[in-house]
């Protein structure tokens, strides 16, 4: 559900009350859940259950971590506890999506800040999930209907970025995005991006792109993968989006798929985390403790986030 102090456990609530989280089971503080439900005036009957095995129709079924109480709801504020919280529900879904307990996970935005209060070096969802399943190679992809977006590197300063722009790692990138999309395509397109302006203009403007990223590019298609590039990166996503011309864009840094993506889809991007053994999803954005519990934010991001993950495991949207 999320960080108590955000709008993860308010964006469930609402969606539940509307009839739009059918089959579905939380992870989190039905205390928090019931005390939210009071403030927003919904009426939705909680059903705390041990394992997801134990669902009811027609009830928003959770499972109960215990760590918050009704009085630690702090609407907008940054709270250790909370955040404590909010990754100790991660846990606990991940271990039972290891265990095939839930067939996918979904997450709720956490606040770095006020986790990493109690858990100092915490980053972010998918470094903490990935370290509980034992996977190294791993990466990040933003989808939307119209194409998705993986990253050489994401939380690290742009500096460093840089030096993460190696031969193996954009190997395993591609490679990743490959499996991942063909869980429901059957040959994916895949545009792998320069990291310099215009993709260095053939080593005038840095020789990475002709040294490093066109090399990993012919690998890939020496192995039988639909690959091109390196392409300037101020110019694929238009083709994308409005040629149709890639289904994936492989992006050497955090703000070089973060930001054409916020843009093609702020509500409708998915978060997600490619490379582990279970299937898991995210909505794509923060905690926004500025309008949090004031039945403000969109609730369609959760929906986005659910369909893609049914779509990973072949369930349809």
């Amino acid at each position: 559900m999320g960080d108590a102090s955000g709008v993860g456990p308010e964006i469930l609530l609402r969606r539940f009350a509307a009839g739009l989280l059918d089959g579905i089971v939380a992870y989190g503080d039905a205390a928090i859940l019931a005390r939210g439900a009071e403030m927003l005036r919904l009426r939705i009957a909680l059903h705390v259950v041990a394992s997801p095995g134990e669902v009811l129709p027609h009830c928003l079924n959770v499972v109960d971590l215990g760590a918050l109480s009704a009085a630690d709801l702090t609407p907008g504020e940054l709270n250790a506890k909370a955040g404590a919280a909010a990754l100790h529900y991660v846990e606990r879904a991940t271990q039972d999506a290891l265990a095939g307990e839930v067939a996918a996970m979904v997450t709720l935005p956490m606040n770095k800040e006020a986790t990493g209060r109690t858990r100092p070096g915490f980053i972010g969802h998918t470094e903490a999930i990935a370290a509980l399943c034992g996977a190294d190679d791993y990466a990040m992809m933003l989808a939307t209907e119209d194409v998705a977006v993986t990253h050489v590197s994401t939380h690290v300063s742009l500096a460093e970025a840089i030096t993460r722009v190696t031969p193996a790692r954009i190997d395993t990138v591609i490679r990743l995005t490959h499996q991942a999309l063909t869980r429901f395509l059957p040959r994916p397109r895949i545009a792998v991006c320069g990291l310099n302006p215009h993709a260095g203009e053939n080593g005038l403007m840095g020789t990475e792109d002709r040294d490093v990223i066109a090399p990993a590019i012919a690998r890939a298609r020496s192995r039988g993968l639909e690959v091109t590039g390196p392409h300037p990166a101020d110019t694929v996503f238009y083709q994308a989006i409005h040629n149709d011309a890639h289904d994936a864009i492989v992006c050497m840094y955090h703000d070089q798929g973060h930001a054409p993506m916020k843009l093609i889809g702020f509500e409708s991007g998915v978060n997600v985390t490619i490379g582990l053994p279970i299937v898991r999803t995210s909505v794509d954005h923060g905690t926004a403790f500025d309008i949090a519990w004031q039945g403000k934010a969109f609730t369609d991001s959760l929906g986005h986030a659910l369909n893609y993950a049914r779509k990973l495991i072949g369930a349809g949207t």
